[in-house]
């Protein structure tokens, strides 16, 4: 794999830096090669957004950590984007939320696996991961997604599913698990289905999340719930499809063209 040589003066040197964590990735065996499609996908909504945290967001992502803060099993999935683009960020979130990790995988293989584990354990090697050797299988959900731990993801009460199709997020909901993703695109079924949605960069949500576990969880219980009982997923899908609503004509007025003083 050649070496990233773009200097930090591109003006597209971060959305270069993570492609290529995806091509590392994809060459070490964690990334399936749908993950490239489902990060560009993502990367065309980061634009409509401002590659930039939006208040809709912000909001969900103190929802999703007071709901994780007070959940008895919480768990965080762990998929190829997701090990290739913030695999110390992921750990760190869990330590925060006192959280099980579980690898989870659509294109399951035990090579890929085992990868994701060996990339994660780089930055804590006695980090604990489970997903290895699922026994369970999510009701309904015939794909190599639908194997769980039992310790983990069956077990659990609130689940983390960031980047990834909508399938096991409504397989989930139906098991009467609470469920947050983190998902670019607000049209998704994993942005409708999920309890709290998101709509950030995960490279910029997951420490956005760290920093506010450890801002929130010395809040009293009745504080954090309500927090999470105010919150209203549908409400804010809407907030984001207005914001890009509101910008994109914001845009069109001002005009994208360059200009002249360039």
């Amino acid at each position: 794999m050649a070496k990233f040589f773009v200097p930090k003066s591109h003006p597209r040197y971060w959305s270069l830096y993570y492609r290529h964590k995806l091509e590392e990735a994809l060459e070490k065996g964690i990334l399936a090669t749908a993950g490239l499609i489902a990060h560009g996908r993502g990367e065309a909504f980061d634009y409509l957004i401002g590659e930039t945290t939006i208040e809709p967001a912000e909001k969900a992502m103190k929802a999703a950590v007071a709901k994780l803060l007070l959940a008895k099993h919480p768990v965080i999935s762990v998929n190829g984007n997701v090990a290739a683009l913030v695999p110390k960020e992921t750990i760190e979130l869990a330590k925060a939320l006192n959280a099980k990790l579980e690898i989870n995988l659509f294109y399951r293989t035990e090579e890929r696996v085992k990868a994701i584990a060996e990339e994660l354990r780089k930055y804590d090697p006695e980090v604990e991961l489970l997903g290895i050797n699922p026994t369970k299988r999510i009701p309904n959900l015939e794909s190599e997604r639908g194997k769980v731990d039992e310790n983990g993801i069956w077990k659990a009460d609130v689940v983390v599913v960031p980047l990834e199709d909508g399938d096991r997020t409504e397989a989930l909901v139906k098991m009467g698990k609470f469920v947050i993703t983190v998902d670019l695109n607000p049209l998704s079924r994993s942005a409708r289905m999920a309890d709290i949605t998101i709509v950030d960069n995960i490279v910029r949500a997951y420490p956005r999340m760290i920093e506010l576990a450890k801002e929130m969880k010395e809040l009293p219980r009745k504080e954090l719930e309500k927090i999470v009982a105010e919150y209203n997923n549908g409400k804010i899908l809407s907030e984001v499809l207005s914001y890009i609503k509101s910008r994109l004509e914001k845009l069109a007025e001002e005009g994208v063209w360059r200009r002249e003083n360039l």
